[in-house]
């Protein structure tokens, strides 16, 4: 049930990404690099996809 779990939340950030105009794999990269600078809520939701530009650096 924990993979099952994990999957499910792995499929919704990809599903959610899309559906931002972002490429998956760019933007989960781009936050798993910022989130640990991360300091402020202002920050944590500047990494949403819907926050960030889809002509975000590949």
């Amino acid at each position: 049930p924990k993979g099952a779990a994990a999957s499910a939340q792995i499929y919704s950030l990809v599903e959610t990404a899309k559906a931002n105009g972002q490429e998956p794999y760019t933007w989960l990269r781009h936050v798993l690099e910022r989130l640990p600078h991360a300091s402020s809520v202002e920050a944590y939701e500047a990494l949403l996809p819907w926050n960030c530009s889809p002509e975000m650096p590949r």
